[in-house]
Order: C-alpha cells, then structure tokens, then sequence
C-alpha cells in the first residue's frame, strides 16, 4: 500500500497554498501582487518578513514530511535511513523491497511533492516555483547536498541581489552536487558507490528533473531580467500593473 500511498500522499501536502493563504489572511490577493506568485519570496515582498519566512517553512515542511515518510515506509533492505523515525534498530530484520525499487518510491514521493506545489489543483493547477519545496525534498533524501546548496544560493545572492538568479544557479548545479556524492561516498568496503555501481540512480534522475523544471518555472523572471525590471530581495514589490 505504501508504494502509491506515499506518492498520493506528497502530492496532496505539496498542492496546499501557504502562500495563498498566509497572503488571504492578511486579506491580500497575493496573485494580484508582486511577481503574483504564491511563492515564499514573493509573501516575503509583499506581506513582510515574518509572514514570508512562515511560508518558506510550511512549503520546504510540506516536501521534507511526505519524504520522511516515505524513506521509513519504505527503506532500503538492511539500510537505516537518514531520519530513523518509525521502527528504530530493527532495520536489519525489516521486509524491505530491494534498493532501487525503495529509491524510485522515495523519488516518485519526492517528485509529487514539488509538483503538488507547482501545479496545485486547488488553484486552478498554478503554484509557486517549487524552490523551498524541493529544499525540503532534498533535505530529507540528501541533506549534506542541501547545505552546499545554500553556500551556493547565499554567494549568488549576495552577489547579484537576485533571488531568481540564486535559485537557478542552485538548481542547475543540484545535479552536479548529485553526481559528485556518488562518486566521492564509499560503501562500507571503501569503494565509491559509482565505482560499485549502487549509487542513487533515481535520484540523480530527479535533480535534473528538478533543476529543469525550477529554470521552467523561473522564464517569467529570466524575461523580466532581460527586461531589466526583475525586483532586487530586499526591495518592497508593489501589486501588479493590469495588462490591457
């Protein structure tokens, strides 16, 4: 049950609007302002830095949860899973589905999560651009990843004051991180996993999953720095211009 369970799972967590709503209960119409996307940094823009910080937690929470989940539910044969929640020390003796069948459920729950968040069906199948989300994914299937990520994401900021700009960046380089972890983690007899051809398969599939649809989802910021009229962070947005 757990094999589709975890997947449904993550895309119902995922398609929930915090943005939508932290802005409603402000009574602002956050599509209506800013970059009108229901994203946390756009909540950051328009509504403040508490209300946007709120929303950059519920929508990484809503990838890491569904994840955490999963990898319990469905662990790889005889391996303890990063976040030991469910049945600890017993992981040995634990009926587990072999490695890449646990890999791909942990990645198919992964990918539902951010695409829950990018294509919500509670708003018409729009969403936000699956950045905080993916962090949160990300986190529960490979959290040393995440940290270099945020080095990444923090030096492109501070040197362009784009959010966009750093989250693409960051995105585009998650596969590489990806591929540099399979070749660089040794399994217990010292090999490389890549060496030993038992790294993660489905999940360098996934971050290129991942960092494609993070550029896709970012084209109206690429047009709008082209344009020269992207917002910089830390500058207050101001609701949209009605198009003729």
């Amino acid at each position: 049950m757990q094999l589709w369970f975890c997947p449904v799972l993550a895309f119902l967590l995922g398609s929930i609007p915090f943005g939508l709503l932290i802005a409603k209960a402000k009574r602002i119409d956050i599509r209506q302002h800013g970059s009108g996307n229901i994203g946390a940094t756009n909540v950051f823009r328009v509504v403040g830095k508490k209300y946007g910080l709120g929303c950059l937690l519920l929508d990484a929470l809503k990838g890491f949860v569904p994840v955490v989940i999963a990898v319990n539910l469905v662990p790889v044969a005889g391996r303890v899973p990063i976040f030991d929640l469910v049945f600890p020390n017993d992981w040995a003796m634990y009926p587990a589905p072999q490695q890449f069948t646990a890999q791909l459920v942990h990645v198919i729950t992964a990918l539902a999560a951010v695409l829950g968040h990018n294509y919500s069906p509670w708003i018409g199948f729009k969403g936000g651009k699956g950045i905080a989300t993916s962090a949160g994914v990300l986190i529960g299937l490979m959290p040393a990843a995440v940290g270099v990520l945020v080095v990444i994401f923090i030096v492109v900021l501070a040197l362009t004051r784009y959010v966009a700009v750093a989250s693409m960046v960051a995105a585009v380089c998650l596969p590489i991180v990806t591929h540099f972890g399979a070749r660089y983690h040794v399994n217990d007899a010292g090999i490389s996993l890549w060496t030993a051809g038992t790294w993660n398969k489905p999940l360098f599939f996934f971050t290129v999953v991942i960092a494609v649809l993070a550029v896709w989802k970012h084209r109206s910021n690429i047009l709008r720095l082209r344009q020269g009229t992207e917002s910089k962070f830390g500058l207050k947005d101001q609701p949209m211009s009605k198009k003729p």
